[in-house]
């Protein structure tokens, strides 16, 4: 079950990788109160690994409470 975990990890890192290099253009975008420019790219993979972060630590805190119920 690792192994398959694992590579479907692999296979969606290099499927977002792709999908980013191929949008290389520049892109505005709002933060709060500031606009940013910055290639669609680094704007992908900011969503990606914010995406990824929230679900490890969403994860993790499943995990946690299941434990402290049993």
């Amino acid at each position: 079950m690792r192994q398959i975990r694992l590579i479907l990890a692999v296979v969606l890192a290099v499927l977002v990788a792709v999908v980013a290099l191929q949008n290389t253009g520049a892109v505005e975008t709002r933060l709060l109160f500031a606009t940013v420019t910055m290639p669609r790219a680094v704007l992908i993979f900011t969503a990606a690994s914010a995406g990824f972060g929230l679900g490890v630590l969403t994860t993790l805190f499943w995990m946690r409470a299941a434990d402290k119920s049993t």
